[in-house]
């Protein structure tokens, strides 16, 4: 994908680079918030929570992963593991060594929940937006269904290159509901074959990230707030293994948004939920 017109910059992490998307006062003395999005996803997803954190004097960093969006392709495998080295670069690069508190929207979820377990850079605590934890492998047909994506995202890579993701962009391209810019961004990484081509190559590491980061519990000590989508009678099972790690939390955080979806959590209609995730991980971070 061509690297014009795209909000944010590149930042060379090492004879390639990643595409950041920066937001809030510089001089905050709050830690940044750094927003890890799901499979498919990209920075964009993040824009209208970046606004609001801004709003309140937060800072925040969004980022394309290793072949997503606007990032050059990584080495393979695209696993958590060498998906939190790249990170770990990019903060480095950017020259944080403060706190962070991390933010991970579904698969992301997993991405944010390695990070803690296994980096050394001070961690303020975790916020799961309707995120994917370890767990899932045991839910009946888990597997299967993981399998099935990253065979769909191979599909959906394969009919991009011949321009068949382009219709399918304006459908499904901005089901979180971004407006201007960023809403633009994203139906055009939606469209993309190396981006498909990327994810999918995340999604097929998926069982490997999955046992990487159900390996240890996290720190009873951690705040962690999770923030889910749509009712708890439908969705039982999967609520009850993604409140987990807030029930097992001494300074854990729960909330169920009803009316939202997986996707427009993120949008304009529903983020103030997970803007209160973050609060609450701050407010507990800093007891």
């Amino acid at each position: 994908m061509p690297k014009l017109n795209f909000r944010g910059e590149q930042v060379d992490i090492g004879g390639r680079s990643l595409r950041v998307v920066r937001a809030g006062p510089k001089d905050s003395v709050h830690p940044l918030v750094v927003c890890e999005h799901g499979a498919f996803g990209c920075a964009s997803d993040w824009a209208i929570v970046q606004d609001k954190l801004s709003a309140k004097g937060l800072r925040s960093l969004a980022y394309d992963r290793a072949g997503l969006g606007h990032s050059d392709v990584g080495p393979a495998p695209r696993d958590g593991r060498a998906i939190n080295d790249d990170l770990e670069a990019l903060l480095g690069k950017l020259g944080e060594t403060g706190p962070i508190l991390l933010a991970g929207h579904s698969m992301g979820g997993l991405m944010v929940r390695l990070y803690a377990l296994e980096r050394e850079w001070p961690i303020v605590g975790l916020v799961l937006v309707d995120a994917v934890t370890p767990d899932v492998f045991s839910l009946p047909g888990g597997p299967t269904a993981i399998k099935g994506f990253g065979r769909l995202l191979q599909l959906a890579s394969a009919g991009a290159k011949v321009g068949m993701m382009v219709p399918v962009s304006f459908i499904s391209g901005n089901l979180i509901g971004l407006t201007g810019d960023a809403g633009r961004e994203k139906r055009r990484i939606h469209a993309s074959a190396p981006h498909a081509h990327g994810a999918a190559a995340e999604v097929m590491a998926w069982p490997d990230t999955s046992r990487m980061a159900g390996a240890i519990e996290l720190p009873v000590t951690m705040p962690v707030a999770v923030v889910t989508a749509g009712p708890h009678q439908a969705r039982g099972p999967i609520k009850q293994i993604q409140e987990t790690p807030a029930r097992l939390s001494q300074y854990g955080y729960i909330e169920h948004v009803t009316a939202a979806t997986h996707a427009n959590l993120l949008g304009p209609r529903y983020a103030d939920a997970v803007v209160r995730g973050v609060d609450h991980v701050l407010q507990a971070g800093s007891r």
